[in-house]
Parts: structure tokens; sequence; C-alpha cells
């Protein structure tokens, strides 16, 4: 029964980031520039590939600077393709210099804890507007997802909340069911151009690497060291950045969607009962499977789900990133630097953040030596 506890928990952490993820790929998918088949491949390849080189439950996830920018301007393939092949090589470089762990290793635990607490109220409310848009059924999944959570039912909490979800949406004739076409969708080869390339330099590359260093890469390896403490070696900034770059930069041409990983999915497939490389393992080949023999049809079948028990998810994944033992821990000056660098996130943006909480450190510092 143990086992068949954990094989539940992994397979229902597996689909507990849902809430992050559905609403971006939809979003991306609805502006019909992108390749479903494509996108699908890319996020199980990448997907496989994570579970092989981590064995634990490091997630994949679309790239929301990048998502944001195409969704709001409408963005080609071409110009989606070179970003994740830009994306790539910056990245691998980076950890090829062998600036990543630098990086991490010269950012305060203060301003980590603050980044993790604005993604985490970030998070929370995304979560809490998805629930919005049909609050009946958001608060339903939310109280469901609470209840659950403190029974013997824990390890099948996200499985049967979505499942009873999208069965009440079909039943009560919100959604119906599609006729879904299943058939062998090979994704195309994306070509893309010099303009294309200076495009992506010029309005997505900066910002989505200011996030991906932090949130991606920082912040994903700082939680990971606390949640397997005996792999913090094996799940460090530079390798999240090597994979990360890797990855992208093989996986664009095929009409892949920008990937990461975040340290709010981690945080998330952890707390309803992912430990192992299993989850990810899944994940992935539902989405190869999703993009091979579904290809355009794949978004019909995701449509099922609400986003506002999607919404629940994200909430309490949201509200679990933000209470960090830091943020209970600390007092004075330290507290003043992680609350401010958190609401810097959220107000701003997470770039923004990072550097307001490094320039209160360095104050601090200062004052401390005068």
């Amino acid at each position: 029964m143990p086992r068949l506890h954990r094989y539940v928990g992994e397979f229902s952490g597996a689909f507990a980031d849902l809430g992050t993820f559905l609403p971006i790929v939809l979003g991306v998918l609805t502006l019909q520039h992108i390749d479903p088949s494509g996108l699908f491949i890319g996020f199980g390849f990448f997907a496989l590939f994570t579970a092989l080189i981590y064995r634990r439950p490091v997630p994949v996830q679309p790239m929301k600077v990048v998502a944001a920018i195409v969704i709001t301007t409408h963005l080609d393939a071409a110009t989606v393709a070179a970003t994740g092949v830009l994306l790539g090589l910056v990245l691998l470089l980076l950890a090829v210099l062998g600036v990543i762990n630098g990086i991490a290793k010269k950012i305060p635990r203060t301003v980590l804890s603050g980044i993790q607490l604005g993604l985490g109220l970030t998070l929370a409310w995304a979560g809490f507007q998805l629930i919005m848009d049909e609050w009946m059924i958001g608060i339903i999944a939310l109280l469901l997802l609470i209840i659950l959570q403190q029974t013997r039912l824990k390890s099948f909490t996200v499985l049967l909340v979505v499942i009873g979800i999208s069965c009440w949406s079909i039943i009560s004739g919100d959604h119906a069911l599609p006729q879904i076409k299943l058939d062998i969708y090979l994704p195309s080869l994306i070509s893309f151009g010099w303009d294309d390339i200076q495009t992506s330099a010029l309005i997505l590359l900066l910002p989505q690497l200011a996030l991906t260093l932090t949130n991606a890469v920082v912040v994903t390896a700082a939680i990971a060291s606390d949640l397997f403490p005996s792999d913090a070696d094996r799940i460090s900034p530079n390798r999240l950045a090597i994979t990360t770059g890797a990855l992208n930069f093989c996986l664009a041409p095929i009409g892949a969607f920008p990937m990461c990983h975040g340290a709010g999915g981690l945080v998330v497939q952890h707390r309803f009962g992912a430990r192992s490389g299993l989850a990810p393992a899944i994940f992935g080949i539902t989405c190869l499977s999703l993009g091979l023999f579904m290809g355009p049809d794949a978004m019909k079948l995701l449509s099922l789900l609400p986003l506002a028990a999607l919404g629940a998810l994200l909430m309490l994944a949201g509200l679990q990133l933000a209470k960090s033992q830091s943020l209970f821990q600390s007092n004075g000056w330290e507290l003043f630097v992680l609350v401010t660098t958190g609401v810097s996130c959220v107000i701003i943006n997470v770039a923004a953040g990072l550097l307001i909480g490094l320039l209160i450190e360095m104050m601090r510092s200062r004052i401390r030596k005068t």
C-alpha cells in the first residue's frame, strides 16, 4: 500500500503544475501561429531528459516572459524559434564560462527568499484571478484540495479534483466531449532569419534571461537543496542552466516553445506527492503522446479542464512557495530586505526585485562597516 501511494503521488505531482502550464499553453496556441505538435513534443522531450538527468521532480514550464510577449504582440513561429535558440546559446555560454554558480553564491539568502516570496505571491494572485473567472468551480476545487490534503487520500488529491471537476463540467453541459482524430502528427522544421534573431534579441532576450537565471536556475536550485539535500551538487545552478540551454537550442527548430525549470513548479509537485524523476517522466510521456497522436486536437482535450480548478492548484502552490522558513525566522534588517525584494517582484518584476534586494543588502553591509 505505501508503494501504491508513492506511485499515485508521483502521478498526482506530475500534473499538479497544470495551473501554470495550461493557461500559458492555451493562450499561445489560441493565436494559431504555433504548431501544437511541435510545442507538445518539445515539452515531452524536455521533461523526459529532465527526468533522466535529475531523477527528481524538477519541473518543465513555458518561459513566462516569452509567452506574455508572444501573446500580446502576436509574434510568429520563426521569432519564437529564434528566441529558443538564442536563449539556449546564451545559457550554455554562461554555464561553460562557469559564471552561473558564481552568480548564485553572490546572491544573499535574504534576496533569494524575497524572490521566492514574490514568485509565490504572483502565482497565488494568478491562481485567484483564474478562480474568479468561474468562481463557483474555483471555490469548490479549492475547498476539495484543502480538505483532501488532510485525509488519507492526500496522494490522490490532484487526480481526484481534476478528474472530478472535469466530469462535472461535462455532465453539467459547460463542456461537451470533443471529437478527436487520432493520427501521427510530426513537427515541422522552423526556419528563421536575421530579422527574427534581431527581434528576439531586442524585445525578448534580456527580460526572459533575468527571470530564467533567478527563478528557473538560482531559486530552483536553492529550493531543491532544501527539499533534497543529498542532491544539492546534482541539481546545481550550473547544471540547470546547461540542461535549459542545451534542450532549448536543440528543440526550438522543431517548433518547441522556449522552456525552463521553475521554483513554483518544484514546490507544487513536491507538495502533491512527487519525489522522483517519475513525475516529470509521466508529464513528458503525456505531452509527447498529445503532440504525436492528437496534434491540433490536443487543445480540445485540454479545454475540458476548467481553468478555475487549475487556478485553485496554482493558488495553493503559490502560497506554499511564499511561506518559506526564512520568512518566519528572519527579523529586523533581514526581514526588511526579504519583504522589500518580494514586494518589488510582485509590483514590478523579478529582475527589478533582484536589483532592489541587492542594493539594500549593499547598503546594509556598508552601514555595518561604518
